[in-house]
């Protein structure tokens, strides 16, 4: 699914890679531990969360994640935007909570990684 797709779906705000959204996923998961999204399959997946620290997208780097999408409406500090803008990583923002959000990617038919979060 195609970055500007989740976007629509999520009504999400692009915090971070407005140019990046011609990319795709072709999973998801969702995870507030970041030992979780360690231990899974992450290569090129989404990553949904709670969590808005700087430690998410140290991990999602990690973890090969190839966007993030911070739910709940939870907006990240400047710090935590500048280093995903230095990652290169991009950052979505929905006000729609984790449960919610993964179900809509789900009905719109994208599924969730190995060894799910």
């Amino acid at each position: 699914m195609k970055l500007s797709e989740i976007k629509d779906v999520l009504k999400a705000e692009v915090l971070v890679g407005q140019d990046q959204l011609d990319g795709s996923v072709f999973a998801a998961g969702g995870a507030d531990l970041m030992s979780d999204v360690l231990s899974a399959v992450a290569e090129g997946g989404l990553l949904l969360t709670g969590l808005t620290t700087e430690q998410v997208l140290r991990i999602a780097r990690v973890a090969g994640v190839s966007c993030v999408v911070f739910v709940r409406g939870k907006k990240p500090d400047e710090p935590v935007i500048d280093l995903a803008r230095s990652l290169k990583i991009p950052v979505l923002l929905t006000r729609y909570s984790l449960f919610v959000a993964s179900g809509r990617l789900y009905i719109n038919g994208l599924r969730g990684l190995d060894g799910s979060w």
